[in-house]
């Protein structure tokens, strides 16, 4: 179990629990109401920590290195009948996009996400879920399969933005990107966005147009990250505590503001400490907005789709 900065007291009290196991184990001593006790004190103390999370410590637990990845809610959402599909047909199969056909409660589904990878060398090949430009051809290629056989789509976000490198903008970053929103506004099948770790700029909003967005309860979804802002503001990444508070990037600051549709709540501790509960609780919001999303007519969900976020934002209008 990795341990972040605010967990310590847990990650203390953990090993003494373990060294306590052991003693019982190799002395052959009855400290069973010694190890209930303290189970019950680091329950406690995890209660108390993540019932008050700063922003900044929500988005340290969306990152958390133990925290299941699009591939693993699909396996567990499709009941392992996912069936991967590769390449945008024009430059080759990103790794950090990944997408395919599986089976959701008796229904077929497209599922769509960017996958940060399990290990060192995977999250290389898919660059930490950094998308270039033919992971979101991919992925509106996928997309369009699934309108032509009117299947729903269901898409995973979890990047840190869209790949930055040189070559991503030459084979045009920001028109794959746009390209994404005015075909996704515009799909005649059911959408529904997970937003399950990171959701950072264009990178998410390419597969982030939906009937239904909704966000995991220790997630964030914003225009930058917080150490980019700190950066720009302040010329240092020292002020990114301050930075993640500024820009309201949580789950129940995006529901207040009316930019998600629901947060879905996570295990106490997060989705890492109970990755089967959290896989179950995202299953049973996808098929309930589905089922749903179904009663409506194409038209209707386009035009409800537009309008919702058409509608998102201030503006002010000034006189001449």
């Amino acid at each position: 179990m990795t341990y972040l900065d605010f967990e310590k007291p847990v990650e203390e009290m953990e090993k003494e629990l373990e060294k306590l196991r052991e003693m019982a184990t190799k002395s052959k001593v009855d400290l069973s109401k010694s190890i209930k006790e303290l189970e019950g004190k680091i329950q406690e103390k995890i209660v108390e920590l993540y019932s008050n999370l700063t922003p900044w410590q929500r988005v340290q637990v969306s990152r958390h290195p133990d925290r299941p990845y699009t591939l693993a809610y699909i396996d567990h959402v499709s009941n392992k009948t996912f069936m991967e599909l590769h390449g945008d047909r024009t430059v080759g199969d990103d790794k950090a996009m990944v997408g395919g056909f599986g089976d959701v409660d008796g229904q077929t589904v497209m599922f769509i996400g960017q996958q940060k990878g399990i290990n060192t060398k995977m999250r290389q090949i898919r660059r930490f879920g950094m998308a270039n430009p033919e992971g979101y051809r991919k992925a509106l290629r996928l997309m369009k399969l699934a309108e032509k056989f009117n299947k729903p789509i269901v898409t995973f976000i979890d990047t840190p933005g869209a790949y930055p490198g040189l070559e991503a903008e030459e084979r045009g970053q920001g028109e794959a990107i746009a390209r994404n929103l005015l075909e996704m506004v515009q799909l005649k099948v059911p959408v529904i966005c997970v937003i399950i770790g990171e959701g950072a700029s264009g990178g998410a909003l390419g597969i982030g147009i939906g009937d239904k967005v909704l966000m995991l309860e220790n997630t964030w979804y914003s225009v930058i990250s917080p150490e980019s802002c700190s950066s720009i503001l302040w010329r240092s990444w020292s002020f990114k505590e301050t930075a993640a508070a500024a820009l309201k990037l949580t789950a129940d600051d995006m529901s207040k503001n009316g930019l998600i549709d629901g947060m879905i709540k996570e295990p106490v501790g997060g989705a890492h400490r109970n990755q089967t509960e959290t896989f179950e609780t995202v299953k049973q919001e996808i098929i309930k907005h589905l089922n749903a999303l179904k009663k409506l007519s194409p038209e209707e969900r386009i035009n409800q789709r537009i309008e919702k976020f058409s509608a998102m934002g201030v503006v002010h209008e000034m006189d001449a």
